[in-house]
C-alpha cells in the first residue's frame, strides 16, 4: 500500500467532513445490499419459487446499475482510497450474477440430466476466470469476454421453457464466450450509444418487470419483444468491438471503471 492510500490514525483523509464519510459508507453499505438480494434470491431459489428469485435477481441487478454512479458522486475513492469498493462489487456480482443462476439451472434441471452438475459447475469455474482477467473491465468501459449475465440467460432459458438440449447449447456457447476476447459494452459507461443503451435498459427493465409476474407463463410476445434488447445489446457491442480501437485496461489505469 503506497503511502498516499494510508488513513490516518482517525480513520480519515484529512480535509473531508463526516457527512462526505457518512455517504461513503452509506455507498458501500447500499453495494453490500446486493449479497443480501442474492441470499434472498438464493433462498427463494431451493424453496422452489423462481418468481421470487428473479425477482431478488432483478433487486441485485439495480443495485449494481446504480452503486457506481452513487460511488463516484460521493467520491469514494478519494475520501477512502484503502477501501476497495471494485473488490466488494465483484464479490456481490459474482454472486448475484453466477452463483445463484448457476444454482437455479441445477435445482430447476434446466439442463439435461446427464449434464445437470457439468454445466452449473463450468459456469462457476469459467466465470471465476473471466472476473480475475485484468482485461476484465477496459479503461474505456467495456467488458473483455462474455460478462457474465447468467441472470439473464437463466430467465429467459426459464420463461420460453426452451428444451434441455437447447439450454445445454446456449449455455455451453456462452461458457465458450468467456474466453474469447470480443469487447462488450458497459451500459451504464461505454461512451458510443450510452443515451441509447440507457433508455433501452430501462424500457427493457420495465419488460422484465411484467415478465418475472407473469411467471410461469408469461406471454410469448412480451416475452419476444423484451428479447430485442440483448440482440441491440450484443449487435452495438460487436460492432464496437470491430469499428474502434483497443483502450487500456482499467488495471493499466490509476482508476477502475467502478
Amino acid at each position: 500500500m503506497s503511502q498516499a492510500s494510508v488513513p490516518n490514525g482517525s480513520g480519515k483523509e484529512p480535509g473531508f467532513s463526516a457527512l462526505q464519510y457518512a455517504a461513503v459508507w452509506a455507498v458501500h453499505a447500499y453495494t453490500a445490499l446486493g449479497f443480501v438480494a442474492g441470499f434472498l434470491a438464493l433462498r427463494a431459489t431451493v424453496g422452489g419459487q423462481a418468481r421470487s428469485a428473479f425477482g431478488w435477481m432483478l433487486v441485485a441487478v439495480l443495485i449494481d446499475a446504480t452503486d457506481g454512479t452513487l460511488a463516484r458522486a460521493a467520491r469514494v475513492k478519494q475520501l477512502a482510497p484503502w477501501f476497495d469498493g471494485s473488490k466488494l462489487d465483484d464479490l456481490v456480482d459474482y454472486v448475484t450474477f453466477v452463483f445463484v443462476p448457476a444454482v437455479f439451472v441445477y435445482h430447476f434441471q434446466l439442463m439435461p440430466a446427464s449434464t445437470s452438475l457439468l454445466f452449473p459447475g463450468l459456469m462457476l469455474m469459467a466465470s471465476g476466470y473471466g472476473f480475475c482477467q485484468a482485461e476484465a473491465k477496459t479503461a474505456d468501459f467495456f467488458f473483455t469476454g462474455f460478462p457474465s449475465y447468467w441472470n439473464i440467460v437463466v430467465f429467459y432459458l426459464y420463461a420460453a421453457h426452451t428444451p434441455a438440449w437447447l439450454n445445454a447449447g446456449l449455455v455451453g456457447v456462452c461458457i465458450v464466450l468467456v474466453f474469447v476476447p470480443i469487447r462488450y459494452v458497459y451500459p451504464s459507461r461505454t461512451v458510443p450509444f450510452r443515451r441509447l443503451s440507457n433508455g433501452l435498459g430501462v424500457v427493457w427493465t420495465a419488460l422484465v418487470v411484467v415478465l418475472i409476474w407473469q411467471l410461469p407463463a408469461p406471454h410469448p410476445w412480451l416475452l419476444g419483444g423484451s428479447l430485442l434488447y440483448p440482440v441491440y445489446y450484443a449487435a452495438v457491442s460487436v460492432y464496437l468491438h470491430l469499428t474502434l480501437p483497443p483502450g487500456p485496461t482499467a488495471g493499466q489505469t490509476a482508476s477502475s471503471p467502478r
